[in-house]
């Protein structure tokens, strides 16, 4: 996997994230946007899905986790400076359950710069994986 057009991807898709959180949705942009984000998914999706559902099913299996891989689109963060992982946002990422920490509220996070997969637990995050 070429880690250095996997981030370029993952940047180009929060940077349209951040775009269409910035517009209200009576914009007259703002359908047009969330087209051209909703295709930079699906091509996200087709270009690294395969290689990602790996690594993802590696992941889950680091962290004894038996929740259903999602496309990976569905890890991926809200923003490229990490925000709202800092302030704890649970809408980022995917929600999953561990056999390793039973009862602990986690979550799977892509995020860029460099490519990595997080496990973010309460006030802190691990890196499971890390694109090379």
């Amino acid at each position: 996997m070429n880690a250095k057009a996997l981030n370029e991807s993952i940047v180009a898709i929060l940077e349209k994230k951040q775009e269409l959180r910035a517009l209200d949705y009576n914009d007259a942009r703002y359908d047009d946007i969330e087209e051209e984000l909703h295709d930079l998914e699906d091509d996200f999706n087709e270009e690294y899905g395969d290689e990602l559902e790996d690594v993802l099913e590696d992941v889950h299996g680091k962290i004894k986790s038996d929740a259903d891989i999602l496309l990976p689109t569905a890890y991926l963060a809200s923003s490229l400076d990490g925000k709202e992982l800092e302030d704890g946002d649970e809408t980022e990422g995917v929600w999953v359950e561990s056999d390793s920490f039973p009862g602990v509220e986690m979550r799977l996070v892509l995020v860029a710069n460099p490519p990595r997969v997080l496990l973010v637990l309460a006030d802190q995050e691990r890196v499971l994986w890390t694109a090379e």
